[in-house]
């Protein structure tokens, strides 16, 4: 394996060498099964699920990604838009490096963290769906809406999907996409100012955390995307793999009862697993917020064939973020009685604080927490950067100047401090259906994409068809929905299904007919007028 640690054009700033290895795949499965090894030699947990789970995770990024990247086809010698559409703010060409930790920290939020959290309260299914989702769902997804918007001069989901499903779509994902986006900013601007305030002892106000977190996003939304992000995440991203790595190595090392393979349902309130553990865990698994990041990143990429390590890799990485945090929450809190009750009294924020102060002691756990704090604030910024582009994207309103981006990212800042101020229980709800809901349109597009090349579609088809199933079915039932009975749900979920399935077949038998070019023509880019 090599690793460059050379400095280059774009990172004139050295980063430290275990940093860089650290991101290597196989790098994280030696440090893992060394770390079992030893924990098993002295007589430990046999973790079988746990490690099982992790070397899955790891392994598919060679198997499964593999096959996944196979079957898009990687032009290595056509140009990206990062060169194509140059423009010194968006399209920047940035290393492989930044840019895996970049997208790592954009897609991650808080949510392999807070997510599997809450998610554990249901056994160890979450683990099922975190490893299964996450190779065959979350990063085919990921990995496909990179690579297409690569394609297509960096395009953003709601192009991609007029282009692909239809121009209607382009007005529904665009008001989806920005509805979508402005919740998570808002919500990574309260979760993060919390977390600090607590951390502070309530020394420095609240409102002063929330001003200064706000002042933040504002510049690393309107700057070229290689002045703050380019530069910061880089250092964010050492903190978020070190308090991970810190917290699964603890697990192992101090023998907490991580417990295997059931099917059973451990929630207290004995809540259904089904279909409620796919719009409980998101992140880590399939998260439709990662196709409103990824394009940013596909305005970065240098070669195509960097996409699997950056899309697909990261998505990976996340998972395993997922797996640990899961694992932390069931095992350490005597039960999932003891976890609902810290859940009821501190949420997520609080289980954070109390598994990472008993895996790395006072010191390590602070800076496991900040590690958490970090995750909310790198999505938050591409949360109002990406809404930024969608919506000059949508207006057709260049980016170069300075005030096109002011008088477009204002409003999202103004409207954001407003819904600061209010109760996002019932908000979220939606927010959790309209997330899932988004990944359902972004595999959908993948699948068409693969349909009309005349490619193996089924790998985006099939986990979008079982997505769509589960969205469907949860609207239905839901008090925030329709209120349906379970079986009523059901049935409704499968039949929406079946004809959305034969609108998908009918669209993609018209495009093939059309010869509907897939991807941008960028013959002659570079000439000279």
């Amino acid at each position: 394996m090599h690793v460059n640690i050379e400095k280059t054009h774009d990172n004139p700033y050295f980063l430290p060498f275990i940093l860089k290895l650290s991101m290597q795949p196989s790098m994280l499965f030696i440090l893992f099964d060394v770390t079992a090894f030893i924990f098993l030699i002295k007589g430990g947990e046999k973790l079988y699920t746990f490690l099982g789970g992790i070397v899955l995770l790891i392994v598919a990024y060679f198997t499964y990604g593999k096959f996944v990247e196979k079957i898009f086809g990687v032009k290595e010698e056509r140009p990206t838009p990062a060169y194509v559409n140059n423009d010194g703010v968006d399209y920047v060409p940035m290393s492989t490096f930044k840019n895996s930790l970049i997208q790592l920290l954009n897609i991650a939020g808080t949510g392999p963290v807070f997510g599997p959290i809450m998610g554990a309260l249901y056994g160890p299914a979450a683990f099922i769906w975190i490893v299964v989702g996450c190779i065959f769902a979350g990063a085919v997804h990921d990995y496909l809406t990179g690579m297409i918007s690569i394609r297509n001069k960096g395009a953003h989901l709601p192009e991609l999907a007029s282009k692909f499903l239809g121009k209607i779509m382009r007005h529904v994902v665009n008001a989806f996409a920005v509805l979508l986006l402005l919740l998570v900013g808002t919500v990574f601007v309260s979760t993060p100012a919390s977390l600090l305030h607590v951390l502070m002892d309530g020394k420095v106000a609240l409102g002063i955390i929330i001003a200064a977190i706000f002042i933040y996003y504002i510049l690393a939304t309107v700057l070229p995307v290689d002045k703050i992000i380019g530069r910061l995440y880089p250092y964010f991203g050492a903190l978020l793999i070190i308090s991970a790595l810190g917290v699964g190595i603890g697990l192992m090392v101090n023998g907490a009862p991580i417990p295997e393979l059931s099917f059973h349902n451990f929630h207290p309130d004995n809540a259904p697993i089904f279909p409620l553990i796919f719009f409980t865990i998101t992140c880590g698994a399939l998260s439709g917020f990662h196709a409103t990041q990824t394009p940013m990143i596909s305005r970065t990429t240098q070669n195509e064939q960097q996409g699997r390590r950056i899309f697909y890799g990261m998505m990976i990485a996340e998972g395993i973020i997922a797996m640990i945090w899961a694992a932390a929450s069931m095992s350490l809190f005597h039960g999932y009685t003891g976890l609902n009750e810290i859940l009821a009294a501190g949420g997520p924020g609080a289980v954070v604080s109390e598994v990472s102060t008993q895996m790395m002691g006072a010191i390590g756990g602070t800076l496991a927490v900040l590690g958490v704090v970090v995750l909310p604030i790198t999505s938050g910024d591409t949360a109002f950067r990406s809404a930024r582009m969608i919506i000059a994207e949508y207006l057709n309103i260049a980016q170069k100047k300075l005030s096109n981006r002011l008088w477009i990212s204002l409003p999202l800042f103004i409207i954001s401090v407003a819904l600061t101020q209010i109760d996002f229980n019932i908000l979220w709800r939606y927010f959790s259906w309209a997330n899932q809901a988004t990944a359902v349109i972004a595999l959908f597009v993948g699948a068409m994409y693969l349909y009309i090349a005349k490619k193996n579609y089924w790998i985006s088809l099939i986990p979008g068809s079982f997505m769509l199933v589960m969205v469907i079915t949860y609207i239905l039932n839901a008090q925030i929905g329709f209120g349906l009975s379970m079986n009523t749900s059901w049935i409704g979920g499968f039949v929406g299904t079946a004809v959305l399935l034969w609108l998908f077949f009918r669209a993609g038998n018209k495009a093939r007919a059309n010869n509907l070019p897939l991807d941008e023509d960028i013959t002659g880019w570079n000439r000279v007028a």
